[in-house]
């Protein structure tokens, strides 16, 4: 798997400006066991660099995409992290390994609540899980170092963009459902100005409540 990352890394290095990720990214997704968060009969495809379904109309994302948008933030070991979409936990996991605390959402309370069974079995004990809407983001733990967003919004949630740190980055797909999307990247600078920029054409499944 990891080699199969660093080659569409390479692949990709135009479009996405990273043709090589960092080597802690790299050596943590080594050592997350991703079979932990597919289901059972998944196990067989669990390495293999594809979505794959995890209940409730969810996916976990591509090892590729994993690691493009964990290398994206940048994160240092003294970070505190926000993430939208635990999902199966994965995401998180990897994050885990590489900055100080993680705190996530899920909104869907089943795959939430698995969430964070597994994450607390696993040992991954400096991530936060809870269920709610990440549109409003987490408040009360705010402000952030980096934010993920792990589902497809239609625009960058106004809350997130608050509770982002200044010289923090968020890295979320935006468009909608059946119409191109677009990994984004968003640099808040000290002065809180924003950057913004597309990476590269994503398929998201879509934000979900009601804002």
């Amino acid at each position: 798997m990891i080699n199969t990352i660093k080659n569409m890394a390479r692949a990709t290095g135009t479009e996405t400006g990273r043709p090589s990720f960092n080597q802690r990214v790299m050596d943590v997704i080594a050592k997350v066991p991703r079979h932990e968060f597919v289901a059972d009969e998944q196990d067989a495809y669990a390495y293999d660099n594809r979505p794959l379904p995890i209940g409730y109309g969810q996916t976990i994302s591509q090892p590729y995409i994993v690691a493009l948008m964990t290398d994206l933030l940048e994160v240092k070991p003294s970070d505190v992290v926000l993430e939208i979409g635990t999902g199966s936990g994965y995401q998180a996991a990897v994050l885990a390994g590489l900055v100080d605390k993680m705190y996530s959402i899920e909104i869907i309370a089943g795959l939430g609540k698995e969430a964070k069974e597994r994450l607390a079995r696993l040992g991954y004990n400096n991530v936060e899980v809870k269920i709610g809407d990440g549109y409003h983001g987490w408040e009360e733990y705010a402000p952030f170092d980096a934010i993920i967003v792990t589902a497809a919004a239609s625009h960058i949630p106004p809350p997130l963009i608050q509770q982002l740190k200044p010289g923090g980055r968020m890295v979320i797909p935006v468009g909608e459902r059946f119409f191109v999307q677009y990994l984004m990247l968003v640099e808040k600078n000290k002065q809180g100005k924003l950057k913004t920029r597309n990476i590269l054409p994503v398929a998201f499944v879509p934000f979900t409540g009601e804002h």
